[in-house]
């Protein structure tokens, strides 16, 4: 029997007020300009004034006490004494040495931020704002902005450092002798297996000025012996003869066809007995909760692609000549395996 609405509005308080939380941009700005300021590295060993704060990273000190002052409402920091802060267990993670540090995921990226105050072309075209803001698609703009790049590779090296924590015990990387993480950056996610699996040989394959830095990255992680990197397209080709190939957050950032395109490209390189472990959110129906919804707008915003469903995921293997072979469920994104048919 269908529910009659009242004929008018329901005077709901609580609804307002979330609605309001849900709505605000002014903490997510302001969290991510303090994190580039890097407050939270100044208060590792107690509090501090806002005097003393500001003068260490240059900044306004009325302005910063009423950022922190916000931020504090809100249990990120805490506010000790008038004008003195700390750091609270909210703010912890935006240390620098944190294990699991978020300082740089949060970067404040003009590009990124210019392409959000469109995204009503997205839901009016069904295409990228970034591209309608900037002239050019997100990745090509990045080989042209270097600095832009490496802030959006250190923020992705921070959620890997999560990523790693969810993922590397609960599938056997260690059944591969050798795997190729395909658009895998600088290589930080890759040092962190090679760092775990000692047998283990792998190569990052990205653009070249993508795994420019990767040489680097292996040094600090102790895996150059066992980690090479090469840069070319993949989607035009892929190195060959791997016992893994490994696409963590690639796919879902591209539209089908280019996806498929990868994937071809992928199944090209791969031997019979090769296996494809993907790492993505895969989305499900209904009003729960997934954080795979979110992604799925942010890819919108940025680059036109999304996340998917495993039947659409099992669409697009079959096309490619591969068949999935499970997904198993972590903290954070799933793993996807597939095999050749």
């Amino acid at each position: 029997m269908a529910t009659t609405r009242p004929a008018r509005p329901r005077l709901d308080i609580q609804s307002y007020v979330q609605l309001t939380e849900l709505a605000d941009y002014i903490v997510p700005f302001t969290l991510r300009a303090v994190c580039d300021l890097g407050i939270a590295d100044l208060l590792t060993d107690g509090p501090r004034t806002v005097d003393d704060l500001a003068e260490q990273v240059g900044a306004h000190a009325p302005s910063l006490h009423r950022a922190l002052r916000a931020l504090a409402s809100k249990g990120i920091f805490t506010e000790t004494h008038p004008g003195t802060f700390d750091l609270s267990p909210l703010a912890e993670p935006l240390r620098s040495d944190h294990p699991l540090s978020l300082r740089d995921a949060y970067p404040l990226l003009t590009p990124d931020i210019d392409a959000w105050a469109r995204f009503d072309h997205c839901i009016r075209t069904g295409e990228a704002a970034f591209d309608l803001v900037h002239g050019q698609g997100y990745w090509d703009y990045m080989a042209d902005n270097p600095e832009q790049s490496r802030r959006v590779d250190r923020s992705m090296a921070s959620i890997n450092r999560l990523q790693l924590r969810t993922v590397l015990p609960a599938y056997d990387w260690g059944s591969f002798d050798t795997v190729i993480d395909v658009g895998g950056g600088n290589g930080a996610f890759l040092a962190g297996i090679l760092a775990k699996f000692r047998s283990l040989h792998g190569t990052v394959y990205d653009l070249p000025h993508v795994v420019a830095a990767a040489t680097d990255v292996f040094a600090a992680a102790g895996v150059s012996d066992r980690a090479t990197s090469i840069g070319g397209s993949f989607f035009d080709h892929v190195p060959p003869g791997a016992d893994g190939y490994l696409l963590k957050r690639i796919l879902y950032g591209w539209d089908d066809e280019q996806a498929l395109r990868l994937l071809r490209a992928v199944r090209a390189a791969m031997r019979p007995d090769s296996k494809l472990v993907v790492l993505e959110p895969v989305i499900g129906s209904g009003n729960e909760f997934d954080v795979g919804k979110l992604y799925d707008l942010l890819l919108f915003a940025m680059v036109g692609g999304g996340t998917r469903s495993e039947e659409h995921i099992e669409e697009l293997f079959s096309a490619a000549d591969l068949r999935l072979t499970g997904i198993t469920r972590t903290m954070m994104f799933p793993i996807v395996e597939a095999q050749p048919v």
